[in-house]
């Protein structure tokens, strides 16, 4: 029985240089990955690259504190990080905190009392008729406008502020150039009459000098421009017609004339991204109205049914940006219609989000505003990487004197993982938006006892097997098991500590509880692929199977025993008995 497992352990020794072939070549993709992603340092924090964090706090009109939910703070986080982008911004954080705050990290280089202005006040939705669209940018053909329906007519040429991309499908409008987007709204209708105005001699909705000045806007209008399509429309108001940029399905933008809005968002009460399994439509999205929202819906559907497109086509605006443009067949009168078209489970989840919250009594009022300078930002890195700079020479310095030859491989062991957590950290900023802050940079430098601590348990095992007596090549073998245990018991619970951290906090301490759990896992990683293979490995050597002083397993300086040896047991006397 003994000799198998002795050739277990043999096969077992025999073998490390895959554990670390296989450690390296993870390194070695991990640093690939990074110089062919382009992002070879990890993404910073407000707190360490400058910025300006706002704290927002939701709050509900009287009797509708239910408003306030998971599902309405998502889609007001989603509707916030519209609005930055339609500032221009990259890299800005936008995310809840608890039940009803939410945090907006914007980096340098931002106006930050535009960025509180586009942020702290309430999504404004409508509802406004399709007076012309066509495509947008340098290939895009002119359209001529053609008439407007009388529920489309106005005479105010403001603008209103713009960014967003709609959902749901195009379809061909009657010029060769118009989009509209696909298609049908249904239902419990009876057609109402309407009359259309006749087209103005110049092709304008009307022939007055404002709409005049509002075609000029629409021909000059370049919705492909991110700078020109956050102010499309700047500043107009409900009552007056404006332009507006929205996406089509294909991906190309889109440049509309919209009528006044006829319908606010508060007029819709429900809306829901539903599979409509009785027919082929596929996702779709249903509404229902107020019973106020119902009339005037009713009402403007009429008409719009009347007309060929794209003035057949209702624009839904969030925040003056065009998020859908179905197409109207008939009046939809009974309070509740439904739009369909070629909607993914996700665009029509997005499109139902964006109208519940238009009908949201939810509002947001600024909790606190902090800006942090890059030049402070700066220091605070400085000043963290200083802190674990010291930390790591302690830790060094510990190891050269106490393990001698030994901390060569704990110095090693800590390079290796400090390799796999820069790289990683560095991959997880573009992959899923991981920012270093000040206290992951702190949960970086406690990692370094941590994973410190993983090799002195090991190298103790290690020792006391040789104060035992036993040689150095099954010391290592036979401390291994005992310490395995240890680490991992160690590291579950300082992994626990961090996962719970994570759960039960938010903002920049998730940071550090992230780090820590981070750093953790690895640690488990780099001691059983790399640690302890590489010790196998240098029991090998001369220098350390021999116990040299300098070594760190000297038997002498450790006070081992002698080594231990069987004895025979004394025989028992013999007894003669007498004649």
């Amino acid at each position: 029985m003994a000799a198998p497992k002795k050739g277990r352990n043999a096969s077992a020794q025999s073998k490390p240089g895959r554990s670390l072939a296989l450690i390296l070549i993870a390194i070695a993709g991990l640093t690939g990955g990074m110089f062919a992603s382009g992002h070879t340092t990890p993404r910073l924090g407000i707190d360490l690259a400058g910025g300006t964090s706002i704290t927002l706090r939701a709050e509900a009109e009287p009797g509708q504190e239910s408003a306030i939910n998971k599902t309405n703070m998502n889609t007001a986080v989603e509707i916030m990080e519209r609005r930055v982008n339609g500032l221009g911004v990259s890299e800005a954080e936008v995310q809840t905190q608890g039940d009803r705050n939410i945090i907006v990290n914007i980096p340098k280089g931002t106006n930050s009392k535009e960025a509180r202005d586009q942020v702290g006040t309430t999504a404004k939705l409508y509802f406004r008729p399709v007076i012309a669209t066509e495509i947008s940018g340098a290939g895009a053909t002119p359209t001529p406008s053609p008439s407007a329906s009388n529920s489309a007519s106005g005479d105010s040429t403001e603008k209103a502020d713009s960014s967003a991309s709609p959902s749901g499908s195009a379809s061909p409008s009657a010029s060769s150039t118009t989009q509209g987007r696909a298609v049908t709204d249904a239902l419990k209708a009876d057609p109402t009459p309407s009359t259309s105005a006749s087209p103005s001699a110049s092709g304008s909705p009307s022939g007055d000098p404002a709409t005049g000045k509002l075609e000029e806007q629409y021909a000059a209008l370049d919705c492909t421009k991110k700078a020109v399509r956050a102010k499309a429309g700047d500043g107009a108001k409900a009552s007056d017609p404006t332009v507006a940029c929205g996406q089509n399905s294909s991906g190309q933008w889109q440049k509309y004339i919209l009528g006044p809005a006829e319908v606010d968002g508060t007029d819709v009460d429900k809306a829901e991204a539903r599979f409509n399994t009785q027919t082929a439509a596929g996702w779709t999205v249903t509404m229902e109205f107020t019973d106020a929202g119902a009339k005037k819906f009713g009402e403007i559907t009429g008409k719009l049914a009347k007309n060929q497109q794209p003035q057949n086509q209702f624009a839904i605006v969030l925040d003056g940006d065009v998020v859908s443009d179905p197409s109207v067949s008939q009046a939809l009168t009974g309070g509740n219609a439904e739009i369909s078209g070629n909607f993914t489970q996700e665009s029509a989840q997005s499109l139902a989000n964006m109208l519940s919250y238009g009908a949201l009594p939810l509002s947001f009022s600024e909790d606190s505003v902090t800006t942090v300078t890059a030049a402070l930002g700066g220091e605070q890195l400085k000043a963290g990487l200083i802190a674990g700079a010291i930390g790591l020479a302690l830790v060094v310095i510990y190891l050269l004197v106490y393990y001698r030859g030994l901390s060569v491989i704990a110095i090693f062991s800590l390079l290796v993982s400090a390799a796999l957590t820069y790289t990683i950290m560095s991959l997880l900023g573009p992959t899923i938006g991981f920012a270093l802050n000040l206290p992951a940079v702190c949960g970086a430098i406690v990692a370094i006892g941590i994973t410190a601590d993983s090799f002195i348990v090991y190298f103790e095992r290690v020792r006391d097997e040789i104060r035992e007596g036993r040689t150095l090549r099954p010391a290592v073998e036979r401390a291994w098991p005992r310490a395995r245990r240890t680490i991992l018991v160690s590291d579950f619970v300082s992994f626990l500590a961090a996962a719970v951290l994570f759960v039960v906090t938010v903002g920049k301490v998730q940071g550090f509880a992230f780090t820590l759990g981070l750093t953790t896992l690895l640690d488990v990683v780099v001691v059983f692929l790399f640690t302890k293979p590489l010790l196998t490995i240098m029991a090998r050597s001369k220098f350390f199977a021999s116990g040299h002083s300098w070594s760190g397993l000297d038997p002498k300086r450790l006070g081992a025993q002698p080594p231990l040896r069987r004895t025979r047991r004394p025989s028992a006397p013999i007894e003669t008995k007498e004649a």
